[in-house]
């Protein structure tokens, strides 16, 4: 009874969790499309409210579906980028798309969340993009995994196109066979106030609690197809949000309060450097050099000693005196704390200009094992050329020994050839000289025997 209570609890849970993330969802519709079951409506070529471009020809567009890269030829690019950017903090982004290709077939499917869309970002993909500001999902092909899907964050700050290694930016991944199922393949991006969640065909991809995807930025897709293509099609882009009427870009309460950290240690080194320029009048933002005026030399006219005839005259000229003296002092310990301030500012340049060679530095750090590569590719090559040598040493070898052998079988071969035709085909002239001398004998002995026939007498009947 214990169990049945416990299991029918857990049941309880997990519903009421299902029941508390799916909540109602309305559609977005200047951000969708093909959620009909139809691109176009009205039958048109276009796709309503979106831009399409391609390289070189415009992506075809049918009934229900979208055609970015086509069968033939190869090394076409496709895009279609939404005209109005998305202005909803939480939303539901679905994609269905559909690859087909030859078994060697290549090509990517790019999925953006980007700032100034189509005007930024193209026909590019996360390869030849440039210093883009937002989301991209790619699916191909990476590492000859048969399918993968990964997700690309920028600030705007980093060039992917000339990144020495895009694919080690990526911030999460899942393997996922797309090509040639004979199915659309559905891929739906989540953005709550707590968690960024993408999920493939209703199973969890990646998710994390540290992205938050500003509104104002344009959803879009993109292809490219390799020389030996992949065909790209995609049925519909469905974009959902929980309140329709929850416009603004107001950041949500996780990337308000990275903001007010932010301010936060902004004003803690605020206070730093004003304490530093006030106890030891360095650091930027101190204050300017007194004027030339106040740098002038307070002079009290010298007077004869004679001229000090009581003790109020001797009084004031000390006085004055001391208060000139004052005075300079003054002007000299501002001139000081003139000359700190310039230091200290000239000295924040100078670092300022090592941290950007620093960070530039930083950014050659990718190329510093490129001459242990050099040099283990030359490594390489000398090896190859040694075995090469060694491989024509040997066959040389061998060609010669296979020479010799040939020679000597040939010219063993050769001198019996030539003994058995010497001995044993050469003509024998006792057999000739005996048939000679025969058939004269018997040219001889049947003349005789003619002669004698025909000197016997004839007997007559």
């Amino acid at each position: 009874m214990r169990l049945l209570r416990s299991s029918a609890l857990a049941l309880g849970l997990a519903t009421t969790a299902r029941v508390a993330e799916a909540q109602p969802q309305f559609l977005v519709n200047e951000l969708s499309f093909g959620h009909t079951g139809r691109i176009n409506d009205r039958g048109q070529g276009t796709v309503p409210g979106f831009s399409i471009s391609g390289t070189p020809n415009l992506p075809e567009v049918l009934s229900n579906r979208l055609i970015l890269t086509p069968p033939a030829p190869g090394n076409t690019r496709g895009a279609v980028w939404a005209d109005t950017p998305n202005e909803y903090a939480k939303w539901v982004a679905d994609v269905d798309f559909r690859t087909n290709g030859p078994e060697r077939g290549g090509g990517n499917l790019n999925i953006w969340l980007a700032k100034g869309g189509n005007q930024a970002i193209g026909q590019a993909s996360i390869y030849t993009v440039g210093q883009f500001e937002g989301l991209a999902l790619v699916v191909d092909q990476y590492g000859g995994s048969g399918g993968m899907i990964r997700g690309f964050l920028n600030d705007g700050t980093t060039d992917f196109k000339t990144h020495h290694s895009v694919d080690s930016l990526a911030f999460g991944h899942c393997n996922y066979p797309y090509r040639n199922l004979g199915r659309p393949s559905q891929i739906k991006m989540r953005q709550t106030d707590t968690v960024f969640r993408v999920e493939v065909d209703g199973r969890l991809c990646f998710e994390s609690d540290k992205i938050s995807m500003p509104a104002g930025y344009h959803f879009g897709i993109t292809a490219a197809a390799a020389e030996n293509p992949d065909s790209f099609e995609v049925f519909k882009m469905v974009v959902m949000t929980e309140n329709l009427n929850a416009k603004g870009n107001a950041p949500p309460q996780q990337q308000q309060q990275q903001q007010q950290q932010q301010q936060q240690q902004g004003a803690n080194a605020d206070a730093v450097r004003e304490a530093k320029m006030r106890h030891f009048g360095r650091g930027r933002g101190a204050p300017p050099p007194p004027p030339a005026e106040e740098l002038k030399d307070e002079q009290v006219p010298d007077e004869a000693a004679d001229a000090i005839t009581n003790t109020a005259a001797q009084f004031a000229d000390l006085h004055n005196r001391l208060q000139s003296m004052n005075h300079q002092l003054s002007t000299i310990f501002r001139s000081v704390a003139s000359n700190n301030a310039q230091s200290a500012s000239r000295h924040d340049d100078a670092m300022d200009a090592l941290e950007e060679l620093a960070r530039s530095l930083e950014g050659l750090k990718g190329l510093a094992g490129l001459p242990d590569r050099v040099a283990a590719l030359e490594g390489e090559v000398v090896k190859v050329q040694r075995e090469l040598k060694d491989m024509r040493a040997d066959l040389r070898a061998r060609v010669k020994d296979t020479e010799h052998a040939l020679k000597g079988f040939v010219g063993d071969k050769h001198g019996n050839m030539l003994e058995h035709v010497a001995v044993q085909a050469s003509p024998r002239h006792g057999k000739l000289i005996f048939v000679i001398v025969g058939s004269q004998i018997l040219l001889v002995i049947g003349y005789i025997y003619y002669e004698r026939k025909k000197t016997l007498p004839k007997k007559y009947l």
